[in-house]
């Protein structure tokens, strides 16, 4: 009598026929790879074959396997690993077994899940982008990168690879001190710098040691990033909009409410472009001295500045009142996850303990190979060569406006990976710009979408948009303009 089988034509049902029966093959074709591995891994390999078999639903719950004997005999091997195998998987519970009754897969496994998702942002192929926050990534320095991890992973003490000091390797802290102080004029102390996988960690351990401390509520640029509201609410912080004007964050309304910290992008604002005046520099310092305060600098691209020099940090102003982050995002790539945090002295203990508790330490083996990319120069290198690169498209960008929308103006552009687009009033209003470019295959945003209370709203028709180059090519950039202009 023929045995009926289940899905797929696996067994199922009544016992299993002899060799070369319905049942047999099943299960032979799908353990025939383990039969043909090395004699002293086959066991263990035709355990793991059934595993798998029974985890992916190949062979679903209430199958009934051949005999130790017959599958022994299907596949060549011994009948005692075909024994051990079912009785090692019975033990485990994938399969099920009684006297006289054969064996069984057992009702307790579930087929395993589909493959993990990769739920990174992209874009569609055929749209052109210019949402900003990327580099372009092709730029990334993969042979330097290579040799110097060679070169770590040759000179690495041994003890380095255990636990690292949770403020980071001090190869590195030195290394960064030293950067920092050279291109960002800031007041670097090794001791008071914390690696950090990015701002966002920076942001959120400072939030949570001054939550701890009795701060309540964070002060943010408005416009400015969409990110604060998430990550300060996740350490039990509100966030307070604070309008800016042509100089910066506007002191009036600052000074109307009670926040003690404020996390601004001083040198480069994100996302209008303007660098905080000298005047309003020494404001925003006054105001955190008088409220016993703290000013955040992120310095997210303070090093991309093309018609002059990088405008310094503030951090070099007051190393006591301002805590200064950045990170390699923009320069190397943002899948590396690494960056830094200053503290003033006051807090270093509390960020360093915070640090400790969250992750234990950066990884030992990405710390060393950044410190000694910094070391030997290929960091500056890279620097220079990511410049040349977003000076063109940005240049690419002005001229692709200044030709498909005649009388936009552009502002924002002395530095930086974006530019704000202010459209003639023909082209609003700003909903059916963007919703005519978005048919057209064209990712944009628009400057009201950065503002946390209004701020950043267009006037009547006004079209203001915020454009991101870095990661498009010159030819690309002109190519999303006059699609633009096609839709609308």
């Amino acid at each position: 009598m023929t045995p009926s089988t289940g899905p797929g034509g696996l067994p199922g049902g009544p016992p299993e026929g002899p060799p070369g029966s319905a049942a047999g093959s099943a299960a032979w074709e799908l353990l025939l790879p383990a039969a043909s591995a090395p004699a002293r891994a086959r066991g263990r390999a035709l355990q793991e074959a059934l595993r798998d078999a029974v985890r992916s639903g190949r062979l679903p719950p209430g199958t009934r396997l051949p005999s130790s004997r017959n599958l022994a005999a299907d596949l060549k091997v011994s009948r005692g690993l075909v024994t051990e195998a079912y009785e090692q998987l019975t033990a485990e519970g994938y399969l099920r077994s009684g006297r006289g009754a054969g064996t069984w897969v057992g009702d307790a496994v579930r087929a395993a899940r589909p493959r993990a998702r990769d739920l990174a942002p992209r874009s569609p192929a055929d749209r052109v982008d210019f949402v900003p926050g990327t580099p372009d990534l092709s730029l990334f320095p993969r042979s330097a990168w290579a040799a110097a991890q060679r070169g770590v992973l040759t000179e690495l003490p041994h003890e380095s690879l255990g636990y690292p000091d949770p403020r980071g390797l001090p190869r590195l802290r030195t290394a960064l001190a030293e950067l920092l102080a050279r291109r960002r004029g800031v007041v670097a102390d090794p001791e008071r710098i914390v690696v950090v996988s990015g701002v966002a960690q920076a942001t959120s351990l400072l939030a949570s040691v001054l939550h701890a401390r009795g701060t309540r509520t964070a002060g943010v640029e408005d416009p400015g990033s969409p990110q604060h509201h998430a990550l300060y609410a996740a350490a039990g912080l509100d966030t307070v909009a604070l309008p800016l004007d042509d100089e910066g964050l506007a002191a009036g309304p600052l000074d109307a409410t009670d926040v003690r910290l404020v996390v601004t992008t001083p040198a480069h604002q994100f996302p209008t472009g303007i660098a905080y005046s000298a005047r309003r520099r020494a404001e925003l310092l006054d105001w955190a001295r008088s409220v016993d305060g703290l000013v955040l600098e992120d310095d997210y691209d303070g090093d991309f500045r093309y018609d002059r020099a990088p405008v310094g940090a503030l951090q070099g102003l007051d190393p006591e009142r301002v805590a200064y982050t950045g990170s390699v995002s923009k320069s190397l790539a943002p899948g590396l996850r690494l960056g830094w945090l200053l503290v003033p002295d006051w807090l270093a203990d509390d960020v360093v303990e915070r640090k400790r508790t969250t992750d234990l330490g950066h990884p030992a083996l990405d710390q060393a190979l950044f410190a000694r990319f910094v070391e030997r120069g290929d960091y500056d290198r890279q620097l220079r060569v990511c410049q040349r690169a977003y000076r063109e498209r940005r240049d690419a960008l002005v001229a692709a406006l200044a030709e498909y929308f005649p009388g936009a103006r552009v502002t924002g552009i002395a530095a930086g990976l974006h530019a704000i687009a202010t459209l003639p009033g023909r082209h609003g209003p700003e909903e059916s710009f963007l919703a005519r470019v978005r048919e057209a295959g064209v990712v944009v945003r628009s400057l009201a979408a950065y503002g946390h209370g209004g701020a950043a709203g267009a006037r009547a028709h006004e079209v203001r948009l915020v454009l991101g180059y870095a990661h498009l090519s010159p030819g690309r950039i002109r190519a999303g303009v006059a699609r633009m202009a096609q839709a609308v």
